[in-house]
């Protein structure tokens, strides 16, 4: 029987746990400039404690300010990151401080110097800056190339490296998994106590109010002499 090669087998693993994995998430649009702006923002999800690297290449554009900001969806509302006026390729680097998900939002503003100056309505509508956002989070964020130099590590340590990098992602979203499982079935513990609390207080109180109403008939109908 044919024995699997440890390069061949390292490579199946790697295939598979990188389709386990969350994807790095990339994308190109055009931001619209304005003199008010509103902010655009791209969400991904995370955990705690992640790397983040936000690689942003900004267009040219006239007239135009881009500045953005990295923050997340937690109730504190963190702000991780904010740099105003970014040009050609900028890159970015955050640690998360709490489970959801972050943004990294945008926002293109017209320059006030031009606006004084009364820029064209027409060249106004038209101004917008095309930006090509790529987001690594977690493993997919780590520069093992550098790691690789800097230890002077083979090819297949790398690898290796890179697939120890994946199984800790894998084994941190199973517990959180875990640990949300958990929060849920306690909540779902915690609301089947108070329906069965209410309903045995409900039957209580129906027994209690018709106890009462025999009561109260019965000493009626005493005094009009219909019964003993």
């Amino acid at each position: 029987m044919a024995r699997l090669s440890p390069v061949f087998f390292s490579f199946v693993l790697t295939t598979t746990l990188l389709l386990l994995a969350d994807p790095a998430s990339a994308v190109k649009f055009q931001i619209q400039a304005y003199r008010y702006p509103q902010s655009k923002c791209i969400w991904n999800p995370i955990h705690n404690n992640a790397l983040i690297i936000v690689t942003a290449n900004v267009g040219p554009g006239e007239g135009q300010q881009v500045d953005v900001e990295i923050v997340d969806s937690s109730p504190q509302k963190n702000v991780y990151l904010s740099k105003k006026n970014i040009n050609g390729e900028t890159r970015l680097a955050v640690t998360s401080h709490a489970e959801g998900e972050v943004g990294v939002c945008f926002k293109n503003t017209l320059d006030s110097m031009n606006v004084l100056l009364g820029y064209p309505s027409e060249k106004a509508s038209k101004a917008a800056r095309i930006i090509d956002l790529d987001v690594d989070i977690g493993a997919d964020a780590v520069d093992y190339n550098a790691i690789a130099n800097q230890e002077s590590l083979s090819g297949l340590e790398t690898e290796m490296r890179k697939l120890e990098g994946i199984v800790k992602e894998i084994v941190d979203e199973m517990a959180y998994l875990k640990k949300r499982e958990l929060r849920f079935t306690d909540t779902n513990m915690s609301t089947n106590n108070r329906v069965q609390n209410f309903a045995w207080f409900t039957i209580l109180s129906l027994a209690g109010l018709g106890a009462w109403q025999i009561m109260h008939l019965r000493s009626f109908f005493k005094r009009k002499y219909l019964i003993d």
